[in-house]
């Protein structure tokens, strides 16, 4: 099949999508993913056809308003500046997914690509397979990640009307941006209040997680065409090389911990840096830093402390005595995946909700909130992750059981299936389907 891809912002938001694409690849199938210049190089290597789009998502993350916001962890407003980040890119990014992937059978998005996937799907008369790491499914069993826990206690009705306000939320933020680039670049009226769901074929399309069953639970009230596959894990490469001066570091000791917050911005760097180096002084404790787009500490490293700058997850979290991080879906498989003990200090987002999944597993304590983050608060986290025998057993176990898993073919296998039941006659534009 001809399968086109889209996948916008950080590498957390599109490291799953390189996963599932190099899965299609390896079955077989044609894939063309449009996406930032920052991922190209890893896309086409793993044998994707990557068409780049203008837009710096780590310019965004550094900026002093959206730290600010990411630091208050307030999501409707991170939403309202997202969405005017994005109404100037809005119009350049679906005039260059509709030039790559005007000729594909199907398309394939999460969260960050669906405005533009459904807008190309209405337009080329072509189906559009959603594929997300964080429940976006309604149901009656759990609230939607990015609202309160507590809001769980009211009963299905009310966790059923967070997901669709959480759904609202999101297709108003950009509905402004869509309209214009709809209008724009596929000569499309706007999409209805409700948000556009695509063109509609004669058979359903599948909606896919990229998360373990193991680590949700599948909702009984979701439909069956919802499939959770396991996670979308971008393994390192077999000869791939850490930098010498980690391997040295790692050699020197005992395992260390790995402590790092991703993308997500801060207002003030040092206080995070000072904060964290307090916490590891009172514990005695080895720790690996990654500095990633956070900017977590610029300075030198302290006595029995070692400032990466980006590693493989898959081959650097195996080897720590636990993991700290700011719960982004992909991180948080990454830890899991690994078998060792984590915790998350939540900025914003879907990352609460991920902190209290590994706290809910047993594979954690219980996530610690960044903008109430102390060095007491951090200094117990590192001595759990480091020294709870319990943690360490059943995140050793459930680590095991996630490693046997192979998300991006169960992916691969619920797409085919769909291939085939469009069938040859489906209609013109996914006549094309083929194996």
């Amino acid at each position: 099949m001809k399968v086109g891809m889209l996948a916008f912002g950080t590498q957390g938001d599109v490291q799953p999508y390189l996963a599932l694409g190099a899965a299609l690849v390896r079955a077989g199938h044609d894939v063309k993913l449009v996406t930032h210049h920052g991922y190209a190089i890893t896309g086409r290597k793993l044998g994707i056809d990557v068409t780049e789009v203008q837009g710096n998502v780590q310019e965004a993350m550094q900026s002093p308003e959206l730290r600010e916001l990411l630091r208050r962890g307030n999501f409707l407003k991170i939403n309202a500046y997202t969405s005017r980040l994005i109404q100037e890119y809005a119009v350049g990014w679906l005039r260059t997914a509709l030039a790559a992937l005007h000729d594909r059978d199907l398309l394939a998005c999460g969260i960050g690509g669906l405005h533009q996937a459904r807008a190309l799907s209405e337009h080329l008369r072509i189906p559009v397979i959603e594929a997300h790491v964080v429940p976006f499914t309604p149901t009656r069993e759990f609230p939607a990640p990015l609202v309160p826990a507590w809001l769980g206690r009211l009963g299905g009705g009310v966790n059923l009307l967070t997901h669709h306000a959480f759904r609202q939320a999101m297709c108003q933020g950009y509905r402004r941006a869509d309209a214009v680039a709809r209008h724009a670049v596929l000569n499309l009226p706007p999409a209805p209040l409700t948000g556009s769901t695509g063109w509609k074929g004669h058979v359903t399309p599948p909606v896919l997680y990229g998360i373990s069953p193991r680590v949700l639970r599948r909702p009984g009230d979701w439909p069956a065409h919802v499939h959770l596959t396991g996670f979308w894990t971008l393994d390192h490469a077999p000869d791939y090389q850490p930098p010498g001066a980690l391997q040295a570091f790692l050699d020197e000791g005992p395992p260390p911990v790995s402590i790092g917050f991703g993308s997500m911005g801060n207002t003030d760097p040092a206080q995070t840096a000072e904060l964290v180096l307090t916490a590891l002084r009172r514990t005695g404790q080895r720790a690996v830093l990654l500095s990633g787009w956070g900017g977590i500490l610029n300075g030198g490293a302290p006595e029995g402390a070692f400032v990466s700058g980006p590693v493989a997850h898959t081959w650097l979290f195996p080897r720590m005595a636990g993991v700290i991080h700011h719960g982004g879906a992909g991180t948080t498989a990454a830890g899991l995946r690994a078998g060792v003990p984590g915790a998350v200090v939540p900025f914003f987002g879907d990352q609460p909700y991920w902190g209290r999944r590994v706290h809910e597993l047993g594979v954690g304590p219980a996530p610690a909130p960044r903008r109430t983050l102390t060095a007491d608060r951090l200094s117990r986290i590192i001595e759990a992750v480091t020294s709870d025998e319990q943690l360490r057993r059943n995140a050793a176990q459930l680590g095991q059981h996630l490693r046997q898993e192979d998300g991006p073919a169960q992916a691969v296998r619920a797409v085919e299936q769909f291939g085939r039941a469009l069938g040859p006659r489906a209609s013109s534009a996914v006549s094309g389907v083929r194996r």
